[in-house]
């Protein structure tokens, strides 16, 4: 068997082609064409679905990967911002008490 060749898309189809469409055996094509019957397989599973769903789950992984990327932009944000109340909690104490981030906020010292 063949390591480490890469084999284009069109090559991938054909040999699925000759699986599913002219019925030929997983095991007689992957030895006619010196190939894995495990990537003979996972060719089929990938290729043997219409261009149509391929496009639409190649859309959901994209969308995925952008929600997967706001979904940490905004943990951090949030992460951040928690940091940014402690710290000026502890800073706003006064007399033993804690102001809420609106008192603070609505009150200003001259020093």
């Amino acid at each position: 068997m063949n390591k480490g060749i890469r084999f284009t898309d069109e090559f991938k189809q054909d040999a699925v082609a000759l699986v599913v469409e002219r019925g030929y055996a997983v095991s007689e094509v992957a030895e006619r064409l010196g190939i894995s019957t495990e990537s003979l397989y996972t060719w089929k599973a990938q290729f043997a679905k219409s261009p149509r769903v391929r496009s639409e789950v190649a859309e959901q992984a994209a969308e995925i990967r952008r929600l997967k990327r706001e979904l940490a932009r905004v943990t951090e944000e949030r992460t951040i911002l928690k940091k940014g109340e402690t710290i000026f909690r502890h800073w706003s104490e006064d007399n033993g008490r804690t102001r809420t981030s609106r008192e603070s906020l609505s009150e200003v010292r001259v020093y």
